[in-house]
C-alpha cells in the first residue's frame, strides 16, 4: 500500500497539503492524516478524491504514534510522502508568555515532528520524500517571537542534516520556509506584529503548491515570494546581532 501521511491536517497548510496531494499524486493508496479535531478530519475526508485515513489525537502523546505504527505495519505500508505541518506560534516577549505555551510550541514543532519523521523513515523507500513545514522565521532571531522561531530554526537545521543523512537512501527532505501566511495560525498566536507586514501575507494554496512542486524537484529549502528569499540571503551575510536588533525594530517590540 502507497500512502502519503500529513500531519496538522485539519486547518491551514495542513489541510491544503493533504488537498493538493490527492491530486498531485495519481498513484497512491491512502492518505493518512493526523491531527485532534476529529470533525474537521471528517470533513477533509469527504473533499478528497483518494481513500482517506484519519489517526485524530495529540501529537504531544505517546498512544497517537502506537496507533499509526500499528496500521503501518499492518497494512505494510509504504511511505511515498510524508508532510510535518502540525505547529503553531505565540507572540509576546517571553517573560509575559504562558510558560505551557511557549513549552508547547516546543513539543509540538520540534518533538513531534523528530518522532514523526523518526516513526515513518523504516517505512520509506528510495524515491520517497519528506516534507518539514519550517518557516522564514527560522533565518534570524526573533525577539517578541523567540521560541517560535527558535523551534522553527531547529526544523530547518535539522532537515537540512537528515537530508545529508538520506541520501544514500534516495529519500529527499524539503525544508518549507513561507513568510506570513494567511491561515488560522494568527487566530492562535496573535495580531501580526509590526506595521505593513498584512501586505506580505500568502495565500496558502500558492505556498502548499510551490512547496509540492520544490519536494518533486528534491529541493533543500522552499522559500515563497521574493521578499523572504531576500530575508533568506540578508540571514547569511549579516551578524545575528544586526539581525535580531532589525527584527526587533520590525517587529516594534
Amino acid at each position: 500500500m502507497k500512502i502519503a501521511v500529513i500531519t496538522g491536517a485539519s486547518s491551514g497548510m495542513g489541510r491544503e497539503f493533504a488537498v493538493q496531494v490527492s491530486k498531485l499524486y495519481r498513484n497512491l493508496d491512502e492518505i493518512w492524516v493526523v491531527a485532534r479535531r476529529t470533525e474537521r478530519l471528517e470533513e477533509l475526508k469527504k473533499k478528497l478524491t483518494v481513500p482517506v485515513r484519519i489517526f485524530d489525537g495529540d501529537l504531544g502523546r505517546d498512544y497517537i504514534y502506537e496507533r499509526i505504527e500499528k496500521s503501518l505495519d499492518q497494512k505494510q505500508a509504504k511511505i511515498r510522502l510524508l508532510v510535518n505541518a502540525a505547529g503553531y506560534g505565540k507572540m509576546g516577549f517571553t517573560e509575559k508568555l504562558d510558560s505551557l505555551d511557549l513549552c508547547g510550541m516546543i513539543q509540538l514543532n520540534c518533538i513531534a515532528l523528530t518522532k514523526m519523521t523518526h516513526l515513518c523513515l523504516p517505512y520509506m523507500e528510495r524515491g520517497a520524500r519528506v516534507v518539514q513545514v519550517a518557516s522564514a522565521a527560522a533565518f534570524a532571531p526573533q525577539p517578541g517571537f523567540a521560541v517560535y522561531a527558535a523551534s522553527k530554526s531547529y526544523v530547518y537545521s535539522f532537515s537540512r542534516a537528515l537530508r545529508m543523512e538520506l541520501k544514500k537512501h534516495g529519500i529527499s527532505v524539503t525544508a518549507v520556509c513561507p513568510g506570513p501566511v494567511d491561515t488560522e495560525f494568527f487566530d492562535r498566536a496573535g495580531s501580526l506584529p509590526g506595521k505593513g507586514k498584512e501586505g506580505l501575507l500568502a495565500e496558502e494554496a500558492s505556498v502548499v503548491r510551490l512547496a509540492l512542486l520544490d519536494a518533486v524537484w528534491r529541493k533543500p529549502v522552499s522559500v515563497y515570494g521574493s521578499t523572504m528569499k531576500l530575508c533568506r540571503i540578508g540571514a547569511k551575510i549579516l551578524p545575528d546581532g544586526i539581525l535580531a536588533w532589525a527584527m526587533k525594530k520590525l517587529n516594534q517590540v
